[in-house]
């Protein structure tokens, strides 16, 4: 039976560099289309934890350079370009791969904002890694401009900025009238622009939004059926590289709590996928979200794999 369905794409699915992403984008074409072919409404929304964080540096370093150059370096305005290049490449190698299989389906980017509390706590405290690993004398460079930097598992240093829950999606009448007209949408990139309302203002704060939290938000908004969370596994698992490891296949919401208090899943790895699913699955009845590999992702709607959250 035809679903609607959210999925939200991780930084595997789209490559660290421009060359990575061009051909990265068209394994995730075909995944996304396997779907579409099944006669599913999809909209996708995907990260960009390298891309904006690159973009950033790129124009501090232009600033470094030429300090009476211009430079447009607020983090809004880089995701606001991350959103541009990234859904370029995507929709364009999800337009030819829908040909390809004789699908005249039209496929749009949607620059999209996404408003933030002002006063959420995570303003207080930058947790989410953006951009390259560096030395630790880079760190320490960024570290003297005010800049929050921490080591990474051991892979080198990472910027950090704040990471606030997504609360409203500015255009998310218009992802509803893409997807009631019948056209594929990529929305909420890098989990949207984040925005404060200030009266009829919108004003762009330094921080980046969760995408499994935005995709969770966009797939409520649009009354989606199905939320799929894709990463590096194909189901989560207790006890994640431990001799007692056990594979999740279906779950309840209440368990998916009961795991997450426990502390089964990592915090800045999949802890946020596991509670973004599990709040959209919550948020109405007969709702389920299904966390797996890219590859995986048609498999999972049919239920032979991946974690389904219900």
């Amino acid at each position: 039976m035809p679903k609607k369905i959210v999925v939200a794409l991780g930084g595997n699915a789209l490559g660290n560099t421009l060359p990575e992403q061009m051909a990265a984008v068209k394994c995730t074409a075909k995944a996304i289309a396997d779907l579409i072919e099944e006669g599913h409404q999809v909209a996708v929304c995907h990260g960009n934890g390298p891309q904006v964080g690159m973009i950033h540096l790129a124009m501090s370093a232009l600033n470094q350079l030429d300090p009476g150059q211009h430079v447009m370096a607020p983090l809004s305005v880089c995701v606001a370009m991350s959103q541009g290049y990234i859904g370029y490449d995507l929709q364009n190698a999800l337009r030819e791969e829908l040909l390809d299989r004789g699908i005249p389906k039209p496929v749009a980017t949607l620059i999209t904002q996404v408003c933030v509390d002002p006063e959420d706590p995570a303003f207080q405290k930058p947790t989410k890694p953006i951009g390259r690993f560096m030395t630790h004398q880079e760190a320490q460079a960024l570290i003297g401009k005010g800049d929050s930097v921490v080591e990474d598992a051991g892979r080198g240093y990472r910027r950090v900025v704040a990471s606030p829950r997504p609360v409203d999606i500015v255009e998310i009448e218009t992802v509803k009238a893409l997807l009631a007209d019948g056209q594929v949408v990529i929305a909420a990139g890098g989990g949207g622009i984040p925005v404060i309302r200030q009266g009829n203002h919108l004003k762009g704060v330094g921080a980046v939004i969760d995408k499994d939290f935005a995709s969770a938000l966009m797939a409520q908004r649009v009354d989606a059926d199905e939320l799929i969370l894709l990463t590096a596994v194909e189901k989560i698992a207790l006890n994640f590289g431990k001799p007692n490891q056990t594979w999740l296949s279906d779950i309840t919401v209440q368990q998916a709590r009961a795991y997450l208090a426990e502390g089964h899943f990592a915090p800045g790895s999949m802890a946020p996928k596991v509670q973004a699913a599990l709040e959209f699955a919550a948020s109405k009845e007969n709702r389920a979200a299904l966390i797996t590999l890219l590859e995986k992702a048609k498999d999972g709607i049919e239920g032979r794999t991946g974690t389904r959250i219900h």
